[in-house]
Protein backbone atom coordinates (compact mmCIF):
# COMPACT_ATOMS: atom_id res chain seq x y z
CA UNK A 1 0.00 0.00 0.00
CA UNK A 2 2.83 2.41 0.92
CA UNK A 3 4.61 1.78 -2.38
CA UNK A 4 1.39 2.35 -4.31
CA UNK A 5 0.74 5.67 -2.54
CA UNK A 6 4.35 6.80 -3.02
CA UNK A 7 4.13 6.07 -6.74
CA UNK A 8 0.82 7.95 -6.98
CA UNK A 9 2.24 10.96 -5.12
CA UNK A 10 5.28 10.99 -7.41
CA UNK A 11 3.01 10.94 -10.46
CA UNK A 12 0.93 13.83 -9.09
CA UNK A 13 4.08 15.83 -8.31
CA UNK A 14 5.24 15.38 -11.90
CA UNK A 15 1.87 16.56 -13.21
CA UNK A 16 1.99 19.68 -11.03
CA UNK A 17 5.53 20.44 -12.21
CA UNK A 18 4.43 19.98 -15.83
CA UNK A 19 1.47 22.36 -15.39
CA UNK A 20 3.70 24.92 -13.69
CA UNK A 21 6.24 24.68 -16.52
CA UNK A 22 3.49 25.39 -19.08
CA UNK A 23 2.35 28.61 -17.39
CA UNK A 24 4.60 31.66 -17.80
CA UNK A 25 3.34 33.35 -14.62
CA UNK A 26 4.07 30.25 -12.53
CA UNK A 27 7.55 29.97 -14.06
CA UNK A 28 8.12 33.62 -13.16
CA UNK A 29 7.07 33.01 -9.54
CA UNK A 30 9.33 29.96 -9.26
CA UNK A 31 12.36 32.18 -9.88
CA UNK A 32 11.94 33.42 -6.30
CA UNK A 33 13.97 31.29 -3.86
CA UNK A 34 11.80 28.96 -1.79
CA UNK A 35 8.82 29.01 -4.17
CA UNK A 36 8.06 25.69 -5.81
CA UNK A 37 5.49 24.63 -8.40
CA UNK A 38 2.60 24.14 -5.96
CA UNK A 39 3.03 27.55 -4.35
CA UNK A 40 3.51 29.23 -7.73
CA UNK A 41 0.42 27.65 -9.26
CA UNK A 42 -1.73 28.35 -6.20
CA UNK A 43 -0.60 31.98 -6.04
CA UNK A 44 -1.30 32.51 -9.73
CA UNK A 45 -4.72 30.85 -9.60
CA UNK A 46 -6.00 32.29 -6.32
CA UNK A 47 -4.80 35.85 -6.90
CA UNK A 48 -5.94 36.02 -10.52
CA UNK A 49 -5.28 39.37 -12.15
CA UNK A 50 -2.72 41.20 -9.97
CA UNK A 51 -4.02 44.58 -11.15
CA UNK A 52 -7.20 44.12 -9.12
CA UNK A 53 -5.28 44.87 -5.92
CA UNK A 54 -4.68 48.58 -5.35
CA UNK A 55 -1.67 48.02 -3.12
CA UNK A 56 0.11 45.46 -0.98
CA UNK A 57 -2.19 46.10 1.98
CA UNK A 58 -5.22 45.20 -0.15
CA UNK A 59 -3.48 41.96 -1.15
CA UNK A 60 -2.65 41.08 2.46
CA UNK A 61 -6.23 41.81 3.46
CA UNK A 62 -7.58 39.59 0.66
CA UNK A 63 -5.41 36.69 1.78
CA UNK A 64 -6.23 37.28 5.46
CA UNK A 65 -2.76 38.18 6.67
CA UNK A 66 -3.66 41.40 8.48
CA UNK A 67 -4.55 41.75 12.15
CA UNK A 68 -8.17 41.98 13.19
CA UNK A 69 -9.07 45.29 14.77
CA UNK A 70 -11.03 46.12 17.89
CA UNK A 71 -11.21 49.89 18.01
CA UNK A 72 -13.34 52.37 19.86
CA UNK A 73 -12.93 56.11 19.83
CA UNK A 74 -9.28 57.10 19.69
CA UNK A 75 -8.05 53.73 20.96
CA UNK A 76 -6.93 51.20 18.35
CA UNK A 77 -6.46 47.56 19.36
CA UNK A 78 -5.06 45.02 16.93
CA UNK A 79 -5.73 41.32 17.49
CA UNK A 80 -4.85 38.04 15.82
CA UNK A 81 -4.86 37.45 12.05
CA UNK A 82 -8.22 38.02 10.45
CA UNK A 83 -7.90 34.77 8.41
CA UNK A 84 -10.63 35.99 6.07
CA UNK A 85 -8.91 34.79 2.91
CA UNK A 86 -7.87 31.49 1.44
CA UNK A 87 -6.38 29.22 4.14
CA UNK A 88 -4.53 27.07 1.59
CA UNK A 89 -2.71 30.06 0.11
CA UNK A 90 -1.78 31.32 3.59
CA UNK A 91 -0.43 27.87 4.44
CA UNK A 92 1.62 27.66 1.25
CA UNK A 93 3.08 31.14 1.72
CA UNK A 94 4.07 30.25 5.31
CA UNK A 95 5.72 27.03 4.16
CA UNK A 96 7.53 28.76 1.28
CA UNK A 97 8.68 31.52 3.63
CA UNK A 98 10.51 28.99 5.82
CA UNK A 99 12.52 27.90 2.76
CA UNK A 100 12.94 31.41 1.39
CA UNK A 101 14.60 32.78 4.53
CA UNK A 102 17.43 30.29 4.02
CA UNK A 103 17.99 31.32 0.40
CA UNK A 104 17.25 35.06 0.35
CA UNK A 105 19.54 37.22 2.48
CA UNK A 106 17.11 40.15 2.80
CA UNK A 107 14.25 37.90 3.94
CA UNK A 108 16.61 36.17 6.35
CA UNK A 109 17.59 39.48 7.95
CA UNK A 110 13.94 40.53 8.15
CA UNK A 111 13.04 37.21 9.77
CA UNK A 112 15.81 37.42 12.38
CA UNK A 113 14.79 40.98 13.28
CA UNK A 114 11.11 40.00 13.66
CA UNK A 115 12.11 36.88 15.59
CA UNK A 116 13.82 39.07 18.19
CA UNK A 117 10.93 41.53 18.31
CA UNK A 118 7.84 39.31 18.14
CA UNK A 119 8.73 35.64 18.52
CA UNK A 120 8.67 32.62 16.24
CA UNK A 121 5.05 32.47 15.06
CA UNK A 122 4.61 36.15 14.33
CA UNK A 123 8.01 36.29 12.62
CA UNK A 124 7.06 33.44 10.27
CA UNK A 125 3.75 35.07 9.38
CA UNK A 126 5.47 38.42 8.80
CA UNK A 127 7.93 36.78 6.40
CA UNK A 128 5.08 34.92 4.68
CA UNK A 129 3.22 38.19 4.16
CA UNK A 130 6.36 39.84 2.77
CA UNK A 131 6.92 36.85 0.46
CA UNK A 132 3.34 37.03 -0.78
CA UNK A 133 3.72 40.73 -1.52
CA UNK A 134 6.93 40.01 -3.41
CA UNK A 135 5.15 37.35 -5.47
CA UNK A 136 2.36 39.82 -6.22
CA UNK A 137 4.95 42.37 -7.39
CA UNK A 138 6.52 39.77 -9.68
CA UNK A 139 3.10 39.11 -11.22
CA UNK A 140 2.03 42.77 -11.38
CA UNK A 141 5.24 44.07 -12.97
CA UNK A 142 5.84 40.97 -15.13
CA UNK A 143 9.41 40.59 -13.82
CA UNK A 144 11.45 37.72 -12.46
CA UNK A 145 13.30 37.54 -9.15
CA UNK A 146 16.62 38.84 -10.53
CA UNK A 147 14.95 41.97 -11.88
CA UNK A 148 13.12 42.39 -8.56
CA UNK A 149 16.48 42.34 -6.76
CA UNK A 150 17.97 44.87 -9.20
CA UNK A 151 15.08 47.26 -8.56
CA UNK A 152 15.31 46.99 -4.77
CA UNK A 153 17.13 49.75 -2.90
CA UNK A 154 20.53 48.85 -1.50
CA UNK A 155 20.55 47.48 2.08
CA UNK A 156 22.69 50.40 3.28
CA UNK A 157 20.04 52.97 2.31
CA UNK A 158 16.90 50.94 3.08
CA UNK A 159 15.48 50.92 6.59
Amino acid sequence: MHDHLTAHITELDQQVEAHAAERPQARRLMTHPGVGPVTALATEVFLGDPERFVDAKALASYVGMIPSEYSSGARQRLGHLSKQGNPFLRFLWCEAAVHAIRRDAALGRFYRRKLQQKGLGKARVAVARKLGIRLWILLRDQIDYDEFCRRAPSPATAR
